[in-house]
């Protein structure tokens, strides 16, 4: 026997306070809401307005060196602490919430190359154009007294990156050869070369921790395995890649900032071809970090200018500039996935958000209820014309916008010169050449 009970959640109609406003029952069924749809597309117009009004990235500057930043380094272990290192030798810790500096150091002569923490975060190491490598502990020196480094080892080469292993004690140096180092020793474990007369930058792989990828002076990336005798592969691009980064959450995946203006995602499996290149910028990309989530990275440029390209795009989804910032040299993605780090020619670091419209502090359910919704109705409105055409306008400098319209204009001329020469000749005799096979000049394992 059915026996039917009126059943009411009290939830469903009770205000959580006083002042909360009145809830109403809503019955969903689509025939009685005729209108949902325009109704729904008039409300993802606006939060995708209101999303561009309420785009406001820049959070600040950490003022203090007196010479242009070369390197940052982020603590394992803490969000708020931030190692940076200038053209003039100096180190400095920054606290971060309250940007300001806690400890700086005059560590090298000329140029800090490379700085890196050892997994604890007890201690980093540093190098530089003066063929030396520091050990420095994070422990606050006593009263009076200077921070003093307390390990210190001679190179033979200058070296010009360094980075630390990911779990073990040990770290890696790139110069003239890759030299792979105990901490307790002076001399290196092993030496690798390949042929070439110096390294760029070096990357611990955070997954499979004993990879490293290298970037060289002959246009060429290089991956190692640190247990083996010799290099593993390299491929070589048709111009130089300043540096690389590793996604952390996809063990195979690097990405490497291209002198072209480009960036070039590989598969270290089959390195022949890029799984993607990213292209935006228009001059060379200097530097490049991943998120913690993997989706995502930020390339900071010579052409003066941030941009965040999600994995699987071939173009940014957001680009950040200033009047004052100069060329940006290094760029970090803060461990909790808020912020972004930019370190630039003009001796400043800015911190920005990761993302521009995101509200900074604690929300309320019914808040994060609301922007989650508008987040949905965006996405589902998102190829709408008009929604496209707001969320996708920026505006850049004038420099980025007139070279960006000669880059597509050249681009535009060579199609149409190499589908003349394709319609007048032969057939067969001017090849179809996949975009993502142009670049490389080919893989030597």
């Amino acid at each position: 026997m059915k026996v039917k009970v009126l059943s009411r959640n009290p939830d469903d109609f009770r205000r959580e306070t006083k002042r909360d406003i009145q809830k109403l029952p809503r019955n969903y069924d689509p025939a009685l809401h005729p209108f949902e749809a325009p109704r729904e597309y008039t409300r993802a117009l606006n939060a995708t307005k209101l999303e561009r009004v309420f785009a406001k990235p820049f959070l600040g500057s950490l003022d203090g060196h007196r010479d242009g930043v070369h390197c940052m380094c982020k603590h394992p272990t803490s969000l708020s602490l931030l190692l940076s290192g200038s053209y003039d030798g100096e180190i400095r810790l920054w606290n971060l919430p309250k940007r300001k500096c806690v400890r700086a150091v005059a560590a090298h002569e000329g140029y800090v190359r490379g700085m890196c923490y050892n997994p604890s975060g007890d201690y980093f190491y540093s190098c530089g154009d003066d063929k030396i490598i520091k050990q420095w502990s994070m422990e606050e020196p006593g009263y009076g007294e200077h921070m003093q480094p307390t390990n210190t080892i001679l190179g033979k080469t200058i070296f010009h990156a360094m980075d630390h292993h990911w779990q073990d004690n040990v770290f890696a140096t790139a110069g003239q050869q890759m030299d792979i180092w105990d901490e307790e020793r002076s001399e290196p474990m092993r030496s690798f070369t390949w042929g070439v007369d110096s390294l760029n930058s070096v990357k611990f792989n955070p997954i499979e921790t004993h990879i490293l990828g290298a970037t060289a002076s002959d246009r060429s990336i290089i991956l190692y395995d640190m247990r083996g005798s010799a290099p593993l592969r390299k491929v070589i691009l048709k111009l130089r890649s300043n540096t690389i980064a590793w996604n952390p959450m996809e063990a195979f995946m690097f990405t490497a900032a291209n002198e072209d203006y480009n960036l070039y995602s590989f598969d270290m499996r089959r390195l022949d071809r890029p799984l993607n290149i990213h292209m935006d910028h228009v001059s060379a990309v200097l530097d490049v970090d991943y998120s913690p989530t993997g989706k995502e990275f930020v390339s900071g440029s010579y052409d003066k200018s941030i941009r965040i390209f999600p994995v699987d795009k071939g173009h940014s989804r957001e680009v950040y500039h200033t009047k004052r910032m100069q060329r940006v040299i290094c760029v970090k993605w803060s461990s909790d996935n808020k912020y972004l780090l930019s370190g630039s020619d003009e001796m400043n670091i800015r911190v920005w958000k990761a993302r521009a419209s995101e509200k900074i502090g604690v929300l309320r359910p019914r808040e994060k209820e609301a922007f989650a919704y508008s987040e949905k109705l965006k996405e589902k409105f998102s190829h709408h014309p008009q929604v496209r055409r707001i969320s996708r306008h920026r505006h850049v400098p004038k420099m980025i916008y007139n070279a960006s319209k000669e880059i597509r204009e050249i681009k535009t001329s060579k199609k149409r010169k190499e589908a003349n020469r394709r319609a007048h000749s032969k057939p067969g005799t001017v090849p179809f050449v996949p975009e993502r096979k142009k670049h490389v000049v080919g893989e030597v394992k």
